[in-house]
């Protein structure tokens, strides 16, 4: 009874300090508008952006949404572009972090590359990318996976880096082949350090999605937000920045929680 009363304490703390800090700063924030300490052209209400957030849901003096697409619209066309690009980013990136880690001829060509595309600020080769494959999605999806592959890449590298030489030594005494030693050794090995590189690569991909979609990009959440600027709606601004970021987190925590089911070992044993 008493582990009962203390677990359901430790969760209602869990999440009560959230809603705290959450309502301290949307009392801040409408201190700020309320004392009228910035116009509202560059600090929006709370309720001003509740309007427009209740606009993208609905259909209003015969528009649909925002910028013609409901605000679900918007945020599953981003979705979608960062989904294909993270998933392209995780085959590449895994079957090339084995060979830089595996092969030293190969790590001593291709590291200085990927550590270069790496280095690169998005906006630096999109319009490479829009000349190559159009403005069309297929541009947005090669940005994207250009921004991801290398912290999964990379990742490998260090998990299998990680594995101690003994592991694989007693493997190999029992007579396990090169692929088996792959398989059974360092995948397993690695798959701690590849959720924290997909974790770091979904965050480099949401931060990469407003450069995406400033060409061609509605419907969009980063092209709605890049959209804003047009007409000083600083309202929609707001709002596209707190889907972002909360659909960041909520992704974050998707990706924790299947780690938790897929590996239920790691920081145990």
């Amino acid at each position: 009874m008493v582990e009962i009363v203390g677990y359901t304490r430790r969760a209602a703390a869990r999440i009560a300090i959230p809603l705290l800090s959450l309502a301290i700063l949307l009392a801040l924030w409408w201190l700020v508008v309320e004392l009228e300490v910035w116009s509202e052209l560059f600090v929006p209400s709370p309720a001003r952006v509740w309007e427009r957030l209740q606009e993208g849901l609905t259909t209003h003096d015969g528009q649909v949404g925002l910028s013609g697409y409901y605000l679900y619209e918007h945020l599953w066309a981003s979705l979608w572009r960062i989904l294909r690009g993270v998933a392209f980013a995780l085959v590449f990136g895994v079957v090339l972090g084995l060979l830089l880690a595996t092969v030293k001829p190969f790590r001593l060509v291709v590291e200085p590359y990927v550590n270069f595309v790496r280095a690169l600020p998005p906006l630096a080769y999109f319009s490479l990318l829009i000349i190559w494959f159009g403005i069309e999605d297929t541009s947005k999806v090669w940005l994207l996976f250009l921004a991801a592959f290398p912290p999964i890449a990379l990742s490998v590298v260090a998990g299998v880096e990680g594995i101690r030489r003994e592991r694989i030594d007693a493997a190999r005494a029992l007579g396990a082949s090169r692929w088996q030693v792959v398989r059974f050794v360092t995948l397993p090995s690695v798959l701690p350090q590849l959720f924290t590189g997909t974790r770091l690569a979904l965050g480099f991909a949401w931060t990469t999605i407003v450069a995406a979609e400033t060409v061609d990009g509605i419907p969009g959440i980063g092209g709605l937000a890049w959209a804003t600027k047009k007409f000083q709606q600083t309202d929609v601004a707001v709002l596209c920045i707190i889907v972002i970021g909360l659909t960041a987190i909520a992704l974050d925590q998707l990706v924790k929680q299947l780690e938790k089911r897929v590996l239920p070992w790691h920081g145990r044993a």
